[in-house]
């Protein structure tokens, strides 16, 4: 039983927008950046990029962000 155990808090939220470094690329050709080593996967961003993104998914382990500027 899981009873009293709880996933850890993530350090972003959904709808809120984060400064980011894309600093390499997952399998699926999306740019990943990470946020207090929190990993997010941003489509459409390259490697070396600078972006604001906005959160639209988190997961226990990961989130997915747009581009925003």
């Amino acid at each position: 039983m899981n009873e009293g155990f709880s996933n850890p808090p993530t350090p972003i939220e959904e709808g809120e927008h984060y400064d980011v470094e894309i600093e390499d690329t997952g399998k699926e050709g999306d740019g990943i950046a990470k946020i207090e080593n929190f990993v997010v996967f941003v489509p459409n961003a390259g490697v070396g990029e600078k972006v604001t993104v906005e959160i639209e998914t988190v997961k226990s382990t990961f989130g997915v962000g747009k581009v925003v500027n």
